[in-house]
């Protein structure tokens, strides 16, 4: 497969490495300079206890990639979306396709900008890091899905499958992607909740003082992809269907300990939200992922207070507003008790 990777970060990075290592013909582009001079000098290395590694492979800056691609990798950051994806349109074959490995939705931006029925859908939890031009960190295993966009099986998707086994042997397709994306959606609530503080992620999920949140949360996302009739798929410990309102406790608590235990078996402890707040000190894609959600909300009549908090919540910790600490998880938990006790009353 000859393909370009838009993003060479933590996870355009990882795959396009392995993908290099397995014969792949790829092109990485990026924005950062010095990380695509990195690659051209040196190489792409991966580090950490997965694998480790150093890849040569052409690298260029958006707008001086030579030549088309039938296949490019989408892997920027999802406020990056549209910019990305209308970067890369002079080096896209005029049958080529895009696939989105991001966070979010954005899905539905790229196929505006290149057609639905060029855009792919890819689903992506493995823990990396962008540690400095050219060096990821390869944390931890996670899903990896493809499918495309209306749920048919297609040989693209099916040479992109081939192609993605040669990162993780447990690659899927997927009739369902929409279903993968909409549970990470959720998941993605959590995560962003967790980056208000400088706890680590599995240590968030473990605190019996926060389990309500966290689970009230993710059923606020939920509760839209049901309305949009979307039937979120479970990966890596989470459940969606444990999440639903009228489950057993010990089944919801079942599905916590689960992605608790997916998470400490990482290296990443934190995710890449608190990266962009804590190291990089960089806005994060919070409206880009979040930000929708309380849009399509009202859309089917639905509220999402909790949300809607947390991407306010993480622009005061742009803006150096608010500190990052437990307080954050504290006032959240308080609306949710109001919340509740209103519906109660």
């Amino acid at each position: 497969m000859r393909l370009a990777i838009v993003g060479a970060g933590a996870i355009g990075g990882t795959i396009g490495a392995y993908l290099v290592r397995a014969g792949h013909d790829v092109t990485f582009v990026d924005v950062d300079r010095d990380h695509v001079e990195a690659i051209r000098t040196t190489g792409l290395r991966i580090e950490g206890p997965i694998d480790a590694f150093r890849v040569e492979a052409p690298a260029y800056v958006a707008g001086e990639v030579p030549g088309t691609f039938e296949t490019v990798l989408l892997c920027v950051k999802a406020h990056a979306t549209e910019a990305a994806c209308r970067g890369l349109l002079p080096f896209l074959d005029a049958d080529g396709h895009v696939v989105s490995a991001q966070n979010g939705l954005n899905e539905l931006v790229i196929a505006q900008i290149v057609g639905r029925p060029r855009t792919i859908g890819c689903f992506v939890n493995f823990g990396a890091d962008y540690l400095e031009p050219g060096v990821i960190h390869y944390g931890g295993r996670g899903a990896v899905v493809l499918g495309e966009l209306d749920g048919s099986d297609t040989p693209r998707l099916r040479a992109l499958l081939a192609a993605f086994r040669q990162f993780d042997d447990d690659a899927l397709a997927t009739t369902n992607i929409w279903g993968f994306l909409w549970a990470k959606l959720a998941v993605g609530s959590m995560i962003f909740a967790t980056a208000l503080t400088d706890e680590g992620i599995a240590s968030c999920y473990d605190m019996p003082a926060y389990r309500p949140l966290f689970i009230a949360i993710a059923r606020e996302v939920l509760a839209v992809a049901q309305a949009r009739e979307v039937s979120p798929e479970p990966f890596d410990g989470f459940d969606p269907s444990a999440f639903m309102p009228g489950v057993p406790e010990e089944v919801t608590m079942r599905s916590l300990d689960e992605m608790v235990a997916f998470n400490r078996r990482s290296a990443k402890i934190h995710s890449g939200v608190w990266r962009d707040l804590a190291v990089r000190k960089r806005r994060t894609e919070v409206d880009a992922q979040l930000g929708m959600i309380p849009v399509l909300a009202a859309d089917g009549e639905l509220k999402t207070p909790l949300v809607a908090r947390i991407v306010e919540m993480i622009h005061e910790v742009e803006d150096g507003a608010r500190e990052r600490s437990l307080d954050n998880l504290r006032e959240l938990d308080e609306l949710r008790r109001r919340g509740a006790a209103e519906v109660a009353s």
